[in-house]
């Protein structure tokens, strides 16, 4: 199965060479796929260009690794949790191929004209010589992928007996009646199997020669075909021990075994949800900030099972569960435009909760320490945010009786007119400045200090009878 890659550039024209003869005489040098990417990687290099377009995070930990065993020419294997974008990098590889490249007009295994393989190919090219037609393949045609699974058959990646062919009145004997997998397939390009150790052991098995002597072998036939293939892996260290593991020999055979890991640092996971996720509406940075945060505040606690991870889908997930619940209230309500706001958070435990996997001691107690962690994201994101701004107008304002009605149906104005006074509108344009945020976000910005100083116990915060938020301060009772 062919992907396109991470790569957008637009495709430029296929050479026009149409024989072999024509192919020899523009002065086309064949190299194999390890020499076609340590070239093209290299050359990249030298330019100073980024050739893993979108991949965040890995700048000095996995891609100086995986760069080293390409330069090697060594098969990879990725090792690493759910959710860290092991497949998003893999699926960057393809870039490092030369854009296009020859191959036998209507060979199965998209074989280079100058080195034919199958027994077919072998016979026209002797008859036809340089007449041989020939077609051009693009760098995303010489990728494939494969999801292993616990069904995955040997003839789904190496090959079978086809009986069509056997039907058609060819010998049971003859090569040419072999079926080829999903490896012989990929000849001339880039094999990628992910979850490994998913694959029964003695599927595992039969990649063996794949891997070392980088020839096939199908029920015995006397058919050995060198494959020009680069094979490429994933796997979850969960794995190992709990579904499967990759079998010794076979890991073995691996060059290179590479450990990728989550964001490091907290502004490359918010770069990874601004880059990924597919927002309906506007979120503002501070509430991608606040789900960054609570998404690593619970790789680090306790109660969450950390050998399963929390994916990086966690928080796209988040982000764009936010903008949708934002874009349900402006359908509601009438809004011009739809605006996440802090109230909007709630929606994303409500919503993901199942994407988290508790310790098994924690029964009962999930909603508790997940609604625990997004106030301890949002009162770190509050400090970064709005440090130095002075809110007395705005606790001044609650002191005198006004209070902030909030709730995934109230509009922003509504929201905004609670408050309506000099000194609170010029503290909503410091909030404006200091957040950088446009007119539009600033209801948005009201509730984000607001949340703030609730979290800081200066104002107190509660439901009303129909389930919406309240802001507001504690009013003494009159002493009659």
């Amino acid at each position: 199965m062919a992907f396109e890659t991470a790569h957008h550039s637009a495709k430029s024209s296929a050479p026009t060479a149409a024989t072999l003869g024509e192919l020899r005489a523009s002065g086309h040098v064949e190299r194999d796929v390890r020499d076609e990417i340590r070239h093209n990687l290299l050359t990249a290099l030298r330019a100073g260009d980024d050739p893993w377009e979108g991949i965040v995070g890995f700048e000095s930990t996995v891609v100086p690794q995986l760069e080293r065993a390409l330069i090697a020419g060594h098969d990879v294997v990725l090792l690493g949790e759910r959710g860290q974008g092991k497949t998003r990098l893999l699926r960057t590889l393809p870039n490092l191929l030369d854009e296009w490249t020859p191959v036998i007009a209507g060979s199965e295994l998209d074989e280079h004209p100058y080195s034919p393989i199958l027994p077919e190919s072998i016979r026209r090219a002797a008859g036809l010589g340089d007449d041989l037609p020939i077609e051009w393949r693009h760098r995303s045609e010489r990728y494939s992928e494969k999801l292993a699974t616990p069904d995955t058959s040997v003839a789904d990646l190496v090959g079978d007996i086809d009986p069509m062919k056997v039907a058609a009145g060819r010998s049971l004997g003859d090569p040419e009646t072999i079926h080829f997998g999903l490896i012989p397939r990929a000849h001339r390009g880039l094999i990628v199997i992910n979850e490994l150790p998913d694959l029964a052991e003695r599927i595992q098995v039969s990649m063996l020669n794949v891997m070392e002597e980088r020839d096939i072998q199908v029920r015995g036939y006397n058919l050995r075909l060198p494959l020009d293939v680069l094979v490429l892996a994933s796997a979850n260290p969960e794995d190992y021990t709990n579904r499967g593991r990759i079998i010794t020999p076979l890991k073995d055979r691996f060059g290179a075994e590479i450990r990728t890991h989550y964001p490091l640092e907290l502004d490359d996971e918010i770069d990874v949800i601004e880059q990924e996720a597919d927002l309906v509406a506007t979120v503002p940075g501070f509430l991608v900030e606040i789900l960054a945060r609570f998404t690593r505040y619970l790789r680090d606690h306790p109660s969450i099972d950390q050998r399963s991870g929390v994916s990086a889908r966690f928080s796209i997930a988040g982000a764009e569960t936010v903008a949708a619940a934002a874009l349900h209230r402006a359908t509601v309500t009438g809004e011009e435009i739809a605006v996440a706001r802090p109230i909007d958070l709630e929606s994303v435990i409500e919503v993901l909760r199942g994407k988290v996997e508790f310790e098994s001691g924690e029964e009962g107690r999930e909603l508790e320490i997940l609604e625990y962690l997004l106030r301890k994201a949002t009162a770190d994101a509050v400090r970064a945010g709005l440090g130095g701004i002075d809110m007395r107008p705005l606790v001044e304002r609650l002191e005198g009786g006004d209070a902030v009605l909030t709730g995934d149906r109230i509009p922003a104005a509504q929201v905004l007119d609670a408050l309506d006074d000099d000194a609170v509108t010029d503290l909503l344009d410091e909030l404006a400045e200091q957040l950088e945020i446009d007119d539009a976000e600033r209801a948005s910005a009201l509730e984000f200090a607001l949340e703030g100083l609730y979290l800081a116990r200066r104002i107190g915060k509660e439901p009303d009878e129909r389930g919406r938020t309240v802001y507001h301060v504690e009013q003494p009772d009159d002493e009659s």
